[in-house]
């Protein structure tokens, strides 16, 4: 089998990180068909601390966008443990991004580009995906950003 997907990531000089347990009753994915569910996931340090703050009063549009990215690669290690092999990945269908962001914040849209960016860097056109960018109080673990992805697969 091809790895083209993983060899375009070292290309990028990106390495995704180990899996996490779910915090609580769910699991990473599930499959249906050609479909692949991804469970909300979070920013994480290769160290493993939590990146926590609030858009809007803790934390930079800039510093936010770089936490979804991070997300983007915790994504892709589900994908990879799910499939084998991130070249089984035929299009991202659907990003869900949420925004732990203060009242009066706005700029949801460029947070979630972090991971938006990622994933058609890595797959190309096939990256490009219909999102939402939700702005919201609070996220699990004061995390700045949680982003869930829908992808078709072979």
């Amino acid at each position: 089998m091809s790895n083209r997907i993983e060899t375009r990531l070292a290309e990028l000089g990106l390495t995704l990180p180990p899996l996490l347990p779910p915090m609580g009753t769910y699991v990473p994915f599930t499959r249906s068909g050609n479909l692949l569910f991804l469970s909300g996931q979070g920013p994480k340090e290769p160290d493993g601390d939590w990146l926590r703050g609030q858009l809007g009063t803790e934390v930079s549009v800039e510093e936010a966008y770089r936490r979804a990215r991070l997300t983007g690669l915790r994504l892709l290690a589900i994908t990879q443990s799910a499939l084998g092999s991130l070249d089984r990945v035929q299009r991202v269908i659907k990003l869900l991004g949420f925004v732990n962001a203060a009242a009066g914040f706005k700029h949801h849209p460029a947070v979630i580009n972090g991971c938006s960016d990622l994933f058609v860097e890595v797959f190309g056109e096939a990256g490009r995906h219909a999102r939402s960018a939700i702005g919201v109080a609070s996220l699990p673990e004061d995390i700045t950003v949680e982003i869930e992805a829908v992808l078709e697969v072979a």
